[in-house]
């Protein structure tokens, strides 16, 4: 079985006088040649030329209109402004060559111009997408402060080396180098780098995480273990929590995602339960009227009721669970409709005759004899005499 050859260099660095020169006598044959089709060669690559450059003006119109497509037209125009001259003259010289018939010398070298030329723009095309994604998203948010300018910093910087780096090695393969050591280089550097400082690019990508995954945002109002706060801040490395008992938390962003967060801002009702017991002498009839005097007690606050129901045979009273949900998320609010249907419910059991009783114990004990001693005193006949 034969051996493939490995890739052969475009260009050889020890003959690049001679391949200057052949390139140059090639390019004169073909001028004074074929001198007709490179002029209309070089006509239409000027017509694609100024479609291009009036594309990407086109580009930066649309980053003057922040309202075009939610955000996403002005994330398009920046990448599409950012295209290069280089790479818009590469282009039409690679489309146009084939027509005008260039020599192999003039057609590899447009060929290794317009290769290295698209690369390097596909990496700033791809930088702009991905940076412009993440300014959106956290613009939406309305995600904000010296913290998330610091991010994006790192994150720029980030995305800006890897892409390069990727391109880089694209170029130099196809320029016939042999690019296996750099590639492990840049391996082993990022692992290093990564080891190195994986606590911080941890709180990094949790940050990205909160930013895209949208578990909260500032002003929300979130619980997790025993905390519950707002949020003041979210940050390159943590989460600003301002408790309800007044002090400021902190904690890293990892951490905080490790956890189960509950967020009560984009809660839809709060529920409420209250146990509610009534005297054992209530006669039947009325017991059977109790969950619908319930119901309308709740409904009259503009509440729903869950469940309103006879629940137990309790210790000195028989028990009903009353469960209803307050529209909304704001605690104040339940609090107060729950002390409004509790004073209610007083009312309209004082007009009922319904009683409450208070929590009762009786405890019998035994004689030596085995007989019971009551818990409270006998009393005894009062004999009367009469005045003989």
């Amino acid at each position: 079985m034969a051996k493939s050859s490995p890739k052969a260099p475009i260009f050889d660095g020890s003959r690049i006088p001679d391949q200057v020169g052949g390139i140059i006598d090639a390019t004169s044959w073909w001028v004074q040649h074929y001198w007709l089709k490179v002029l209309i060669a070089i006509g239409f690559g000027a017509v694609i030329v100024l479609a291009l450059l009036w594309v990407r003006r086109l580009g930066d119109r649309l980053c003057g209109r922040p309202g075009f497509a939610g955000g996403w037209g002005v994330i398009l125009g920046h990448a599409i402004a950012r295209t290069n001259l280089f790479f818009i003259v590469t282009l039409a010289a690679q489309l146009v060559s084939g027509y005008a018939g260039a020599p192999g010398e003039v057609a590899r070298t447009i060929s290794f111009l317009f290769t290295i030329a698209s690369t390097f723009q596909a990496a700033i095309w791809a930088r702009e997408l991905i940076l412009g994604a993440i300014e959106h998203r956290t613009q939406s948010e309305h995600y904000s402060g010296e913290a998330l300018l610091s991010a994006m910093g790192l994150i720029r910087l980030l995305v800006t080396a890897v892409l390069f780096a990727v391109a880089l090695v694209v170029v130099l393969d196809n320029l016939g180098v042999n690019v296996t050591g750099l590639v492990a280089g840049l391996g082993v550097g990022g692992i290093a780098i990564g080891l190195a400082a994986q606590g911080i690019f941890g709180d990094l990508f949790a940050a990205l995480a909160i930013i895209f995954d949208r578990p909260f945002r500032r002003g929300d109002k979130i619980a997790y273990d025993n905390t519950t706060g707002i949020i003041e801040a979210i940050g390159l490395k943590s989460t600003r929590i301002r408790a309800f008992t007044g002090e400021l938390r902190i904690i890293s962003n990892r951490n905080l995602l490790d956890k189960e967060i509950q967020n009560q801002t984009v809660r839809h009702h709060v529920r409420l339960s209250l146990t509610i017991g009534v005297a054992y002498e209530t006669p039947p009839e009325t017991l059977a009227r109790v969950p619908q005097m319930l119901t309308e007690i709740v409904e009259g606050e503009g509440s729903k009721v869950a469940r309103a129901s006879f629940e137990s045979f309790g210790a000195s009273s028989l028990d009903f669970v009353l469960q209803f949900d307050v529209p909304g998320d704001d605690w104040p609010t339940a609090h107060a409709t729950r002390n409004r249907v509790l004073v209610t419910l007083m009312k309209r059991f004082a007009a009922e005759g319904i009683s409450i009783p208070y929590p009762t114990q009786t405890t019998y004990t035994a004689a030596p004899d085995g007989t019971l001693v009551m818990p409270y005193p006998q009393i005894q006949p009062v004999e009367v005499h009469q005045a003989s």
